[in-house]
C-alpha cells in the first residue's frame, strides 16, 4: 500500500474560479494528494444548469431539456457550455483560446446515438481537468492533465454504462511513475477501439474509487459541499450532525434507503483492498467529515436513520402462500417485466408485501394487477398509497432489539400511526413505514429517541 491520497472534488466543488482556488489550496496542503480527479463544473447559481446536462442537451438535439419541461435550446446549451468554461479561464487569468477552440470543435463532432452522447457527456470533465491542470501549473506546481484516452483507462463498449476493464489497472498503475500531480478528469474512459464511453451519472466517484484500489492508495477522499453523512436529513432536522465513521456496510444500508453521497459501485474496490473512504467539504476542509472504514468498534446502538418518500406496496393475501414454492420468485419476475424497481418485500405465511416508488405504477398499475392476478391468483391484493419509508441503521443494532422498542414507543407517545414494521435480516436497520403526511414528525421523533441522547 501507497502512502498516496485520492482526491476527487465534485462538481460543486470545481464550479467557477474561487472552488477551484479552494482545491488547489486544499491540494497543496498535503504532498500525499498526488492524483486529483474532478468533476464537470457545477452549478454556480440555483438558476444555472450544469454543464453535463447541458451537453447530453446538446447531444440528444434538445430532448434532454424538453423531456425535462424546461425550455432551453440546442444553441443555448452551446452558449452556456462555452461561456462557462470561457468565464473560468479568464477569471483563473488562463489564456484559453487553445482550449476553447478545442471544445468549440469538440461540440460540433459527427458522432451519432450513444456514441455522440458518451462523447459530449464526457466534456465537462474533460476540460476542467485541463484547466484546472493549467491553473496548477500557473501557480507553481508540478502538475499535468492525465486524460483516460492517454494513459489508458480502458473500459467496455457500453457508451452509456461502461465498465472498467482488467488492463486498466495496471494502466493506471503507470500514473506513479509521475512525480507531479496527475489531475485527471472523472466520469469517462475509452474503449479498446479508441472511443469514449461513460460511466453512469455520478460516476467521477467511481473513477476516483478505481484510481484509489489500482494505486493502492492510503486513503480516497471525496470532496463536496457538504460536511460528511449526516445522522438525518439536515433540511428537516436542523441540528443534526455529521458521523465521524461507518462501515462499508451502513453506508451501503443508508444510501439504499435515501442517501445519496456518491456512487455506490466507487465503494466495492475500496471496500475490496480495506481503503477508508473520507467524505469532507470543500467549503470547510477543517471539519473531520465522516469516515467510511470496513471495520469499526459500535460506539453507538443507531449512527442514522434514512428516509424513502414517495413509496406505495402492493398487499396479497393467499392461503398458504409462504408454502407455495416460487411464488415469491413468480411475483417478483411480475414487476421486473414492468420495469418496476423493488426495495423490500416482508412476508408470512399467507400473505406479502412488496415496497416500490409510488412514481413506476405510473400507467402500469391497472396491468400490473391484472398480470398478478392471473398467474398468482390472490385471494385478495391492495396497493397503499403515500408512504414514507424510515430506515435508521447502526451496526450496534446486531443482536440489540431495544432501539426498536424504544421507536414504537417514542412513535406511540405522540400518535404516530405506523403502517408497516420490518427487521432486515442482517439485523443492522430496521424499517418503518408511516404516510407521507406525518413523515417528518415520525423522523423528528426518532431523531430525538434514537440518535440526540448520545450528544450529552
Amino acid at each position: 500500500m501507497s502512502d498516496w491520497i485520492i482526491s476527487k472534488f465534485g462538481g460543486s466543488s470545481v464550479a467557477n474560479a474561487g472552488q477551484i482556488e479552494k482545491v488547489r489550496a486544499i491540494v497543496e496542503q498535503d504532498a500525499r494528494r498526488r492524483v486529483v480527479v474532478v468533476s464537470a463544473p457545477g452549478k454556480s447559481g440555483a438558476d444555472e444548469h450544469k454543464v453535463t446536462d447541458h451537453l447530453i442537451n446538446i447531444a440528444t438535439a434538445g430532448a434532454h431539456f424538453r423531456q425535462q419541461h424546461i425550455a432551453v435550446t440546442v444553441a443555448r446549451s452551446r452558449e452556456a457550455v462555452i461561456n462557462k468554461f470561457s468565464a473560468i479561464a479568464k477569471e483563473l487569468e488562463l489564456d484559453g483560446n487553445e482550449l476553447l477552440q478545442s471544445l468549440r470543435l469538440d461540440l460540433e463532432t459527427d458522432l451519432t446515438g450513444d456514441r455522440r452522447i458518451a462523447f459530449l457527456a464526457s466534456r465537462g470533465e474533460h476540460y476542467n481537468a485541463r484547466l484546472i491542470a493549467a491553473y496548477f501549473q500557473r501557480r507553481g506546481m508540478e502538475a499535468q492533465a492525465q486524460l483516460p484516452e492517454n494513459f489508458g483507462f480502458l473500459v467496455s463498449n457500453a457508451c452509456l454504462d461502461a465498465k472498467v476493464l482488467a488492463p486498466a489497472y495496471d494502466n493506471i498503475a503507470r500514473l506513479s511513475e509521475y512525480s507531479g500531480i496527475s489531475v485527471v478528469p472523472g466520469y469517462y474512459g475509452v474503449t479498446e477501439n479508441g472511443e469514449i464511453a461513460v460511466f453512469s451519472r455520478g460516476g467521477s466517484d467511481l473513477t476516483g474509487g478505481e484510481i484509489a484500489y489500482a494505486l493502492e492508495a492510503e486513503t480516497y477522499e471525496n470532496w463536496t459541499d457538504v460536511n460528511g453523512v449526516y445522522e438525518v436529513d439536515p433540511r428537516i432536522i436542523a441540528d443534526a450532525r455529521a458521523i465521524p465513521r461507518l462501515t462499508f456496510k451502513e453506508i451501503r444500508l443508508l444510501s439504499s434507503k435515501g442517501f445519496n453521497v456518491f456512487h455506490l459501485d466507487a465503494m466495492l474496490k475500496c471496500r475490496n483492498r480495506k481503503i477508508p473512504i473520507h467524505i469532507r467539504n470543500t467549503n470547510a476542509p477543517s471539519t473531520d467529515g465522516t469516515m467510511i472504514l470496513n471495520e469499526r468498534v459500535p460506539e453507538e446502538d443507531i449512527v442514522g436513520i434514512a428516509r424513502l418518500d414517495n413509496m406505495s406496496y402492493i398487499y396479497l393475501e393467499k392461503d398458504v402462500l409462504g408454502e407455495e414454492i416460487g411464488f415469491t420468485a413468480s411475483l417478483l419476475r411480475i414487476f421486473q417485466e414492468f420495469g418496476i424497481s423493488t426495495y423490500h418485500y416482508p412476508t408470512d405465511k399467507d400473505d406479502i408485501a412488496v415496497l416500490v416508488n409510488q412514481d413506476d405504477l405510473l400507467g402500469s398499475i391497472n396491468d400490473l394487477r391484472r398480470a398478478i392476478e392471473k398467474e398468482l391468483k390472490p385471494d385478495f391484493m391492495d396497493v397503499i398509497y403515500n408512504l414514507s419509508i424510515l430506515t435508521p441503521v447502526g451496526i450496534g443494532l446486531k443482536n440489540n432489539t431495544y432501539p426498536i422498542i424504544q421507536a414504537l414507543s417514542a412513535l406511540g407517545n405522540v400518535h404516530i400511526p405506523i403502517v408497516m414494521i420490518d427487521q432486515s435480516p442482517s439485523q443492522l436497520c430496521f424499517h418503518i413505514a408511516v404516510s407521507n403526511a406525518v413523515a417528518d414528525a415520525a423522523l423528528k421523533v426518532l431523531h430525538e429517541t434514537l440518535i440526540k441522547p448520545r450528544y450529552g
